[in-house]
C-alpha cells in the first residue's frame, strides 16, 4: 500500500497540471450536470415493514385521487379578551378570513369550522384545515406568501390566529450558516497549526473543491433517484469535515519530511505513501460506517449514508491526488518561515530539526509522557467520567418531535399550544384508523363495531364519523387520544389498540390499521431500536476486522471499538441530559424538552464512528511507524504524539467547530444533532483518543502489538507505516540537501 501510494503520490507532482487539469475537468463536468438536471421530486417520507406505513399505503390505493400527499395548513382563531368565537362580529372575521384563504390558487379545499365542529366547547377557539392541490415542495412563493397575509388580514381584524401544519414548514433547505462558521473557525485554527496562509488554505481550497464535485454529482442524481435534500445536507457536512482532515495530515507530513531535508518530490511521495495510507484506511472506516446505515431499512437513512460516502470517498482520491499536485505548484510556501530561512542548518533539519538521540519536545510529547507515568489513573479517571456521563442512556426515550419543540416564537408552536388549550393535549395528535371491509358483509357495520370498540379504549377522548371511498368498501376515521403525541400514555394507547385487535376483528369481520403522524413516529422509534444492535455488530465488527489488518495487532483494534462505544453512549447520555431531562437546556435555547429523535442514535453512531476511526487511525498509525522502526512501546506512544498530537487537536476543533454551528439553530431538532456531534468528537477526541488509548497502550506495553503467528501469515500485509519505503529514501539524503538549497 505504501509503497503504490508513494509512487502515486511522485506521479502526482511531476504531472500536477495534468493532474489539477482533470479534477478541474470532473469539476465542470459534474457542475455542468448538476446545473441542468430537473429539480427532484420531493419524496415523502417512508419506512418500510411497519404498520402505520402499510395503513397509508392502503389509504393511497384506497383512496385514489383525494390528494392524500397534498399540503396542508391547520389555522386556528382564538377570540380575544375572554370572548367567544362564536359571537357574531368574531364569526364575521373567521368567515371572511376563511373565504381569503380559500381563494389562493394552489388551494384545493377549505373547512367551515362552523359546520364541521371545530369550535371548542367553551367556545373560544376554531380551526380551519386549509388543503392545497400540490404537496409542501410544490408551493410556490405566491402561495405561501397570500397564507401569510390572509393570517395578517385576520389578525388585522382583532383575531389571534396563528398556523401549523407542512404548509408552514421553510423548504429554503440548509441556509450554510454553520458550513460558514465551520469553515472560518477552521481557517484560524489550520493558520495557527501551520503558521502560513498557504498551508492553511491549502486543505480548505481541495475540501471546498470535493465538497463542489459531490454536491453537484447529488444534485444531478437527485432527479433518477429521488434523493432527498437531506442526501446533500450530510454530504456537505461530512465532505468538508474528512476534506479539511485527510488535506491537513498530507500537507503536516510534507512539512515534516521536507524539515529533515528531503526534496519536495521526495517529501510529496514519502508524505503520500505514509500519511496517504493512514489516509485510504480511515476513509475506509467511515464509509463502512456511513454505508452500514443501509441495513437500518429506512430509505432516507440509507440515501444519506449512501451520498456521505460517495462525498467521503472524492476527499479520499483529492487527498491522494489533487494536494501532492498542488503541493507541486507551491513547494515552499507551504512550510513555515523557519524552514524558509536559507541559513538553517540543514543537517539538524535533516535529523529531524534536534540532535541525534534526542527527540523534539513539544505539547503532544509531554502530555504522553505525562499519561505514561500515571496510566492507571488517567484510565480510571477517564473510563469513569465517560461512564457517569452515559449513565442517563438508560432513560433515554425517542420519538419525533413536532410542532411543541419550536420556539414560542414560531406561529407554528403557537397554534400547537392554542389547539392543545381549546380542545386537549391528544388534539395535536390524532391517531388515523383505516377500516380494510373489503370481505365483509356490511362494510359500514363493520366500520362502526371498530370505531365503537376503539371509542370505548381508556384513554380515547372522541372517535370522529368514518369515512368511505367511492367503493365503499374501506373507511377511515380519527381517534383522538387523551394525552399529548409523545406521551408515554399515548405510545401505550396505540399498543393496547393493537393488542385488542384479534378480538375486535373476529367481532367486525374485518381488519384494520393504525397510522398517523402519532403512530407512525411511534413505529419509527421501535424500528430504529431494534435495529440499532444489528447496526453495531455490521459496523463496528467490519470496522475491527479492517483495523487488525492496519495494525496487525488484535488488541488495538478491540480497544478502538471499546473506545467508540465509550464516547458515543457518553455524547447520547449528555443529549438525553439536555434536552429530554432539561438540564442546561436555556443556555443552548432550548424551550421545550421531550424525546430524543428517533432518528439521532443510529445518525451520530454512523457519522462519529467514521470520525471516530479517523482520530484512531491517524494516531495510532504513528505509533505503529514508530515501533515497526524499533522504538520500544512506550517510546512508539511519544512518537506518535509528538508528530501527530497537534494534527488531531487541530481536526477535532474543526470539527466541533463546523457541528457548534448547528446548535444556534432555532429548529430543536437541528440542534439536538449539532450538540450530539459537537459533544461526541469533543469526547472522543480528547478523552478517548488522547487520553485512554495512550494509557491502554502504557499498560500492555509489547502486548499491544501481539499478533498470533498463524493469523499474521494469513493476513494481508498492506505496510500503512511505510516500512518498504525506508531503504529507498536514505540515499536521497545528501540529493535532497542539494535541491533543497537551490530552493
Amino acid at each position: 500500500m505504501a509503497a503504490f501510494l508513494y509512487r502515486m503520490g511522485r506521479l502526482a507532482f511531476r504531472r500536477r497540471w495534468t493532474v489539477a487539469l482533470v479534477w478541474a475537468a470532473v469539476l465542470a463536468a459534474v457542475g455542468l450536470a448538476g446545473m441542468t438536471a430537473p429539480e427532484a421530486e420531493e419524496e415523502p417520507f417512508s419506512m418500510p415493514g411497519i404498520e402505520s406505513q402499510e395503513a397509508f399505503e392502503l389509504m393511497e390505493d384506497r383512496f385514489r385521487g383525494a390528494a392524500a400527499d397534498g399540503a396542508t395548513a391547520r389555522v386556528v382563531f382564538v377570540a380575544p379578551n375572554g370572548e367567544k368565537v362564536t359571537a357574531t362580529e368574531n364569526k364575521e372575521a373567521v368567515e371572511a378570513a376563511i373565504a381569503e384563504l380559500g381563494d389562493g390558487t394552489q388551494v384545493a379545499s377549505t373547512v367551515d369550522p362552523y359546520e364541521s365542529g371545530a369550535v371548542s366547547e367553551d367556545g373560544s377557539t376554531a380551526y380551519t384545515t386549509v388543503t392545497y392541490k400540490v404537496d409542501a415542495a410544490g408551493l410556490t412563493d405566491a402561495g405561501r406568501s397570500h397564507l401569510d397575509e390572509s393570517l395578517e388580514h385576520a389578525r388585522d381584524l382583532g383575531l389571534t390566529v396563528e398556523a401549523g401544519g407542512d404548509a408552514m414548514e421553510d423548504m429554503g433547505g440548509p441556509s450554510g450558516t454553520a458550513e460558514a462558521i465551520g469553515i472560518s473557525v477552521a481557517a484560524v485554527v489550520l493558520l495557527i497549526t501551520f503558521g502560513s496562509l498557504a498551508a492553511a488554505g491549502l486543505p480548505l481550497l481541495t475540501a471546498l473543491i470535493g465538497v463542489g464535485i459531490s454536491l453537484f454529482a447529488i444534485t444531478a442524481l437527485a432527479g433518477p433517484l429521488g434523493l432527498a435534500d437531506t442526501t446533500s445536507t450530510v454530504a456537505i457536512m461530512l465532505g468538508l469535515a474528512v476534506g479539511i482532515d485527510y488535506a491537513l495530515f498530507i500537507v503536516s507530513r510534507y512539512r515534516e519530511e521536507r524539515a529533515k531535508g528531503r526534496t519536495p518530490e521526495e517529501a510529496v511521495a514519502l508524505a503520500t505513501g505514509t500519511a496517504g495510507s493512514a489516509v485510504v484506511f480511515a476513509g475506509l472506516t467511515v464509509v463502512i460506517a456511513l454505508a452500514g446505515l443501509s441495513v437500518v431499512g429506512i430509505p432516507m437513512l440509507t440515501e444519506m449514508g449512501l451520498g456521505a460516502a460517495g462525498a467521503v470517498v472524492v476527499g479520499v482520491l483529492i487527498a491522494l491526488t489533487l494536494v501532492p499536485a498542488f503541493l507541486g505548484f507551491w513547494p515552499n510556501a507551504i512550510l513555515d518561515r523557519k524552514d524558509r530561512k536559507d541559513g538553517k542548518d540543514r543537517k539538524a533539519r535533516r535529523a529531524g530539526g534536534t540532535p541525534q538521540g534526542t527527540r523534539k519536545v513539544n505539547g503532544g510529547t509531554r502530555w504522553a509522557s505525562f499519561v505514561l507515568r500515571r496510566p492507571l489513573p488517567v484510565l480510571l479517571a477517564a473510563v469513569a467520567g465517560l461512564g457517569a456521563l452515559a449513565l442517563p442512556m438508560t432513560d433515554l426515550q425517542l420519538g419525533m418531535p413536532g410542532d411543541e419543540a419550536k420556539s414560542t416564537e414560531t406561529t407554528q408552536r403557537r397554534a400547537y399550544d392554542a389547539l392543545a388549550e381549546g380542545f386537549g393535549p391528544g388534539f395535536n395528535g390524532p391517531l388515523t384508523v383505516v377500516v380494510d371491509a373489503k370481505d365483509a358483509d356490511d362494510p359500514k357495520a363493520a366500520a362502526e363495531t371498530v370505531s365503537e370498540r376503539i371509542g370505548g379504549t381508556e384513554g380515547v377522548v372522541s372517535v370522529s364519523p368514518a369515512q368511505f371511498n367511492e367503493s365503499g368498501d374501506t373507511a377511515v376515521f380519527s381517534v383522538v387520544p387523551t394525552t399529548a403525541p409523545t406521551d408515554q400514555e399515548t405510545k401505550d394507547l396505540v399498543n393496547t389498540i393493537r393488542d385488542d385487535r384479534p378480538g375486535i376483528e373476529s367481532e367486525a369481520g374485518a381488519s384494520f390499521e393504525v397510522t398517523g403522524t402519532t403512530a407512525m413516529n411511534i413505529d419509527v422509534s421501535e424500528k430504529v431500536q431494534s435495529a440499532l444492535v444489528p447496526y453495531l455488530l455490521v459496523v463496528v465488527g467490519l470496522a475491527v476486522i479492517l483495523l487488525l489488518v492496519v495494525f496487525r495487532s488484535i488488541l488495538i483494534p478491540l480497544k478502538a471499538a471499546a473506545g467508540f462505544l465509550l464516547s458515543v453512549l457518553a455524547s447520547l447520555g449528555a443529549v438525553v441530559v439536555v434536552f429530554q431531562q432539561g438540564h442546561g437546556a436555556d443556555l443552548l435555547g432550548v424551550e421545550t424538552t421531550g424525546p430524543i429523535m428517533s432518528l439521532m442514535p443510529i445518525f451520530l453512531v454512523g457519522i462519529v464512528f467514521g470520525l471516530a476511526m479517523d482520530y484512531e487511525v491517524f494516531l495510532v498509525s504513528r505509533m505503529r511507524e514508530a515501533h515497526v522502526h524499533g522504538e520500544r512501546p512506550a517510546q512508539a506512544v511519544t512518537s506518535g504524539f509528538q508528530h501527530s498530537a497537534r494534527v488531531v487537536v487541530a481536526a477535532a476543533l474543526i470539527m466541533i467547530a463546523v457541528f457548534s454551528g448547528f446548535i444556534g439553530d432555532s429548529d430543536a431538532m437541528i440542534k439536538m444533532i449539532g450538540f450530539g456531534l459537537a459533544s461526541a468528537v469533543l469526547l472522543d477526541a480528547f478523552v478517548v483518543r488522547m487520553a485512554i488509548v495512550p494509557a491502554v497502550l502504557a499498560l500492555l506495553g509489547e502486548r499491544a502489538w501481539w499478533l498470533p503467528k498463524w493469523l499474521d501469515r494469513i493476513l494481508p500485509r498492506v505496510d500503512v507505516e511505510g516500512e518498504a519505503l525506508t531503504r529507498p529514501t536514505e540515499p536521497e539524503a545528501e540529493p535532497a540537501e542539494r535541491d533543497l538549497a537551490r530552493a
